[in-house]
This record gives structure tokens, C-alpha cells and sequence, in this order.
């Protein structure tokens, strides 16, 4: 009896053994963090990206939740290029940047321009877009710079440049300025008459507006403004990562991918 139950548990444990590295060998194709395999060798890293799905059309969300737009496909391109992989994740605007600081998100794309205050705590890739800011008025309205919107309300997407422009020039506790979670809201609320302008970047503004064919309106580019770079996210010191990202971004600009992309979704030969 003793032997056979030796025999049994070699039997149960050698099975056993078998049975966890069949399962190990099959993890192939799922998402890593980078943790070794029974072979030896090391399952590849898979970064999550981290963007705000409700700026048309730089980040949309389409009704089965897949996120699409000018900026997934740019960085899409980017990590084919750089060889490396990306998981995507609709985090919101304020929760990326905090995903970053407690590196739940890895990369951080969402129109996201380079400023002097942002560089202090992250880290950015060379520019893959330039813009500038836009206002949205009323077709009939005497407006045409931004000083004109004093006493106005000026609806604004909260956390943007747009609100630093306006703030800049009015003041940091200028009572008619109203920030909203998206452009969309803002952009809603002037058609609605509960805002007077919108100041927002150029890119997202011509999108909607090109799309309403009932209203009228007009779009002021102020001397005054300053142009803008939108540039890709990461924590700052993670060189291992925005290497990977310049790389991949400077063979697109070189091949004329960043181009077709632009062209796709802006029109421009």
C-alpha cells in the first residue's frame, strides 16, 4: 500500500507539473507587464495609455466604447514604428494626469499642450501637432479680438489653455468665464445662448462648428495668441519610454505618416 500511494503522488505530481508549464506556454499573446515565462525568455510590456475621450476630433468614443480619433491613430502609428505595444483607457482629463502620478497610466496623449508649468512635473515628447486658439462667436457679434469679450461670459473646457488665454487676460477670478468637463458642453451651451464665445484650441472648435449648418456664427483667430505644441505625456524621468516614443514619432514625421494622418481628419492637402 505504501508503495503504490508513493507512486500515486510521483504520478499527481509530475502531471501536475506538466499541467502548470502547458499553462504558462499559453500566455503568449495576452497582456504583460513585462514578468518572465517557463521558457526563459520575457513576456513583452504593454503601456497603458491614458486619454479623455470627448474632444472630436483628437479623442472620441464611439457607442461600443472603442476610443478613436487623430490622436489614437498618432500614437498607434508611433508605437508601430517604435516598436512597442499599447492598451488604451478612457480615463477623463484630470484623472490622466493623476494616473500618471501613481503610474496607472503610462502615457498620457489628449491634445495636450507643452507648457512651461506642465514640464516641472512631466515629461514630454517633441511636438506632434501645432495649434492655436480659436474664438466662437455669434455671426452678427461685434467681437474681433479677444479684449472685445470683456464682461462677456466665455465658456471654456476647465484645466486648458483656453482658460489660461481667457484667465491671462481678464484675470484668474474673472466672473464670466464658465468652465465645462468638455468642449461639446461648451460649444452646446453658445448655441443654447447661455454663453456669449467660446475660446478653445482650433482643431476641436472648426470640427464642431463645420458639422452645424443651421446656426450662424464666425471664428476669430486673435493676433495676440500664442501658437501651441501638443506633445505625448509620461512621468517625469521616464526615459525609457519617451525614448521609445521619439523614436517611433520621428520615423512618421520622416515617411509622411503624421501628414496622412492630419489630412484624414483635417483636409489638408
Amino acid at each position: 500500500m505504501k508503495m503504490k500511494k508513493k507512486w500515486l503522488t510521483s504520478l499527481v505530481l509530475t502531471v501536475g507539473v506538466g499541467l502548470l508549464v502547458s499553462a504558462c506556454g499559453t500566455g503568449g499573446n495576452q497582456a504583460s507587464s513585462g514578468s518572465g515565462t517557463a521558457g526563459g525568455g520575457t513576456a513583452e510590456k504593454v503601456y497603458v495609455v491614458g486619454t479623455d475621450a470627448a474632444y472630436p476630433p483628437f479623442q472620441m468614443l464611439e457607442a461600443d466604447n472603442k476610443i478613436t480619433g487623430h490622436d489614437i491613430d498618432v500614437l498607434n502609428a508611433i508605437a508601430e514604428a517604435g516598436g512597442f505595444k499599447v492598451e488604451w483607457k478612457n480615463t477623463g482629463w484630470d484623472p490622466l494626469f493623476d494616473g500618471l502620478d501613481r503610474g496607472t497610466v503610462d502615457i498620457g496623449i489628449s491634445s495636450i499642450t507643452i507648457t512651461e508649468e506642465r514640464k516641472k512635473k512631466y515629461d514630454f515628447s517633441e511636438p506632434y501637432f501645432e495649434a492655436n486658439q480659436l474664438i466662437l462667436v455669434a455671426e452678427d457679434s461685434p467681437v474681433n479680438k479677444l479684449d472685445d469679450l470683456k464682461g462677456k461670459k466665455i465658456g471654456v473646457q476647465g484645466a486648458t489653455t483656453g482658460g489660461e488665454v481667457v484667465k491671462k487676460a481678464f484675470g484668474d477670478t474673472y466672473q464670466g468665464l464658465k468652465e465645462y468637463d468638455d468642449m461639446p458642453s461648451a460649444v452646446d451651451d453658445f448655441f443654447n445662448g447661455r454663453v456669449d464665445a467660446v475660446v478653445g484650441d482650433n482643431g476641436v472648435i472648426q470640427y464642431y462648428v463645420k458639422k452645424i449648418k443651421d446656426k450662424k456664427f464666425k471664428l476669430i483667430k486673435d493676433d495676440s495668441f500664442e501658437k501651441e505644441y501638443y506633445g505625448i505625456m509620461v512621468k517625469k524621468g521616464n526615459t525609457e519610454i519617451l525614448n521609445k516614443i521619439n523614436d517611433g514619432l520621428k520615423k512618421i514625421k520622416e515617411n509622411g505618416k503624421l501628414q496622412e494622418i492630419y489630412n484624414q481628419y483635417f483636409n489638408k492637402e
